[in-house]
């Protein structure tokens, strides 16, 4: 018997184009083919961090070179980044099960993610989208389109957007029967389209949540046993890149808290993936979160490295 896993892929591990993502995803599909093969059922969450600002840039250039070409609203571009996203990790999964001669399905779903219209982020805005410009630029185009600019490393001003947290997933219903009914299903793309609920119908805002989040909250709606977060190290480190770095094998909910608080996971790194295991480990007995790279998922998920919270 495998695991019911939700494996979050981080959005830079497909590349800055679409030429190198089709190339990228060949290798993430061997990887998830095989945890499958071992009889886990998984569905995928992805980040857009690279994709959704490349397309929320070659929009915003169209539109300043020809006025003609409408401005695209942010919520549309991280549509468009789930589907391309999702047909490219579609098709590099259908092609490894057809050459290993299985026939699983494999679906993407463009996924709605409700927020808190009252959530604290909409008051600071923090995640930058799009292109530098300069302070002066800044402002006409904040005058024009009520964006909210922001200095961002001395290399100048870029339009920030907020990060709500997630509350539920509108078309969770789909997943959920998409899920049972044996499907290797892909949702939740850059952490879904946030929208909010105004009179009784859903609202796209401008906002990116936190793929890792969303990872979690389709964790907890799928029912999964391990929630999979994926990045660039095997294994959950304190004192990082110090003398005395320690790589972890396990945490308890207890140790992730103590480590945040003497600030050992970096914001915007692995203090959200950290925050989201913790989420999910602790919405029901016997969920268990695991922290690693793609390439070793299949031995981490037999204990042989990997982070594991539990």
């Amino acid at each position: 018997m495998g695991y019911k896993i939700v494996i979050g892929l981080g959005g830079n591990a497909l590349g800055n184009s679409p030429q190198e993502q089709k190339q990228a995803v060949k290798k993430t599909a061997k990887s998830l083919v095989k945890l499958v093969a071992q009889g886990n059922k998984i569905l995928v969450g992805h980040g857009n961090g690279p994709q959704v600002g490349m397309i929320n840039l070659a929009m915003e250039k169209a539109h300043q070179v020809d006025e003609n070409i409408p401005a695209m609203p942010f919520p549309e571009c991280g549509a468009m980044s789930q589907g391309y996203i999702g047909y490219h990790l579609q098709n590099a999964l259908r092609n490894e099960f057809d050459r290993l001669g299985r026939d699983v399905p494999v679906v993407t779903v463009v996924s709605q993610v409700l927020v808190d219209e009252n959530d604290p982020a909409f008051e600071n805005p923090t995640k930058p989208i799009g292109s530098f410009y300069s302070k002066e630029e800044a402002e006409k185009i904040s005058k024009q389109n009520g964006y909210v600019f922001k200095e961002d490393a001395g290399r100048g001003y870029r339009r920030v957007v907020p990060s709500p947290k997630p509350v539920d997933i509108v078309e969770k219903q789909a997943i959920i029967q998409l899920y049972k009914g044996g499907n290797v299903v892909i949702a939740g793309g850059g952490g879904g389209i946030p929208v909010i609920k105004k009179d009784g119908q859903y609202v796209g805002v401008p906002a990116v949540i936190d793929k890792d989040f969303t990872g979690a909250k389709l964790a907890e709606l799928v029912d999964a046993d391990v929630l999979v977060i994926l990045t660039a190290v095997d294994q959950v480190a304190i004192n990082y890149a110090k003398e005395n770095e320690q790589w972890l094998k396990t945490m308890s909910l207890e140790d992730c808290k103590k480590y945040i608080e003497q600030g050992h996971f970096a914001p915007g790194s692995m203090l959200p993936k950290v925050q989201a295991a913790m989420s999910f480990v602790g919405s029901k007995p016997g969920r268990k979160a695991l922290i690693t790279s793609l390439e070793k998922a299949d031995e981490a998920l037999e204990r042989k490295t990997g982070t594991w919270i539990e």
